[in-house]
């Protein structure tokens, strides 16, 4: 995903001359075509994340839109204050990503997963958050991430994802829509993020057991596509949402506040990710999924036994 999101980022910054970019003190080989290419529109503000978010709103109310680059919790968590006060409230141009979603930079341990960030972000008024499954995903949503006016988040994973868009109609893809992956009649697996390869195997072992699962994925996790969720809480009695995140407040949560605001029609949902902990386990991002149950079989496992009325 990072390396697409750096080609479509060098793109739009020969279209646009006011684009900046900032990052704290990292990125190098992936952000060395930009940077080569636009030197003078590249800024390394060091390892001073909270300053660097404070930098890109005083550009931004200049007039530039900049786009923060970092890993993990870094450009979130650590300067949430300066998102909100300096960024969101003004509704300035600041476009924040974050590469290693989830458990990506498992191996480095708690304080490297990022699984609380959409959660702290979503809850920003007028702050757009966007959680692509793949390489053509995150190409997909790169126009609106960064021409849309306002602040906006785009969540992705560190490089080398399997590529599961192929032939997929992404192109004119609009802010807010949900991608149909494959049908079911029994219950669906709603995904946001680089999870959704467990989604789509959970599905087919499901499938091995007699039951009819539909896969979508959210490359927008807010807003929310709502009209697409409506249609398929008249379709369905059961949804599972899933993310590489905790279940508190984050995608799981923003499906979960539209069915509820439904006026019929309201399926059981039930929400598959962190179960309001961290992680005190230290592995690569295969491991940590598998011993939290968030693989195709541990996504596959839970949802069976929902389906019987088990769980």
């Amino acid at each position: 995903m990072r390396d697409t999101f750096t080609r479509c980022l060098q793109d739009a910054t020969r279209a646009n001359p006011d684009l900046v970019l900032i990052t704290g003190d990292l990125g190098f080989g992936v952000l060395f075509p930009f940077i080569k290419e636009f030197p003078d529109r590249f800024i390394n503000a060091g390892i001073s994340e909270q300053a660097m978010m404070s930098m890109a709103a005083g550009m931004a109310l200049e007039g530039k839109t900049v786009v923060v680059y970092s890993i993990g919790n870094f450009p979130t968590l650590r300067c949430l204050e300066q998102i909100r006060n300096c960024c969101a409230y003004h509704e300035v141009n600041v476009k924040i990503v974050c590469v290693g979603a989830g458990f990506v930079y498992g191996t480095l341990g708690m304080t490297h997963h990022a699984t609380e960030d959409m959660s702290a972000l979503r809850l920003l008024p007028g702050v757009k958050v966007y959680a692509p499954a793949d390489a053509r995903e995150t190409e997909a949503v790169m126009t609106c991430f960064l021409n849309e006016p306002g602040v906006a988040y785009l969540r992705i994973g560190r490089g080398g994802e399997p590529d599961l868009s192929q032939g997929l109609p992404l192109a004119n893809y609009r802010t807010g829509s949900a991608v149909p992956r494959r049908e079911g009649t029994d219950a669906y697996i709603l995904t946001a993020g680089g999870i959704l390869g467990s989604a789509l195997e959970a599905a087919e072992l499901l499938g091995e057991k007699g039951y009819s699962v539909g896969v979508a994925s959210f490359p927008t996790v807010k807003p929310i596509d709502e009209t697409y969720l409506a249609k398929l809480c008249n379709q369905v009695p059961l949804l599972f949402t899933l993310e590489e995140h905790t279940v508190l407040g984050g995608f799981g949560g923003a499906v979960c506040e539209v069915v509820c605001g439904l006026p019929h029609s309201r399926p059981r949902v039930v929400r598959l990710g962190l179960q309001d902990t961290y992680s005190s386990l230290v592995g690569n991002q295969d491991y940590l999924k598998k011993a939290f149950g968030l693989d195709g079989e541990g996504v596959a496992a839970s949802a069976f036994k929902a389906l019987k009325g088990e769980a």
